[in-house]
């Protein structure tokens, strides 16, 4: 799909209420075995591309490396549904402390009077994180 194409989705007002909405997006990929998984995850949108943080250990790091192709959808759960349907590649990168996008995607969901403490703990548990971004190449 050409990129000019994908942004006029992405632009669209349904698109990006979505895009900024609290809610987990769902990230599908394959497992070193070629299997299928599919998890919930907290993602931000930077108006180009999503960028997920998450344990440098956890199983997708080493999948996404191998089987880098991935969807990703953001949908409600209310009467007609929305749905952001997403395919791209993901790219894994290795970085020192806790990844900026990981955090303002961390307070979509954490309440106000609990940010300080959670952040002071993510900050204590990482001393990397593995920073994963995906470009959209087709919605």
């Amino acid at each position: 799909m050409r990129r000019e194409k994908v942004m006029r989705v992405l632009n669209d007002p349904l698109a990006q209420e979505l895009l900024h909405s609290s809610l987990l997006a769902r990230l599908a990929y394959n497992a070193i075995d070629g299997s299928p998984r599919v998890i919930p995850i907290g993602y931000e949108w930077d108006g180009q591309r999503f960028v997920v943080g998450t344990a440098v250990n956890a199983p997708k790091v080493r999948a996404l490396r191998v089987h880098p192709k991935v969807a990703l959808t953001i949908d409600t759960d209310r009467h007609p549904p929305h749905v952001l349907l997403v395919r791209g590649t993901a790219n894994v990168e290795i970085v020192d402390g806790v990844p900026a996008e990981y955090l303002r995607a961390s307070r979509k969901a954490v309440p106000a009077e609990q940010w300080p403490a959670f952040e002071a703990q993510v900050r204590s548990l990482y001393q990397q994180m593995a920073r994963i971004v995906l470009v959209p190449e087709w919605l």
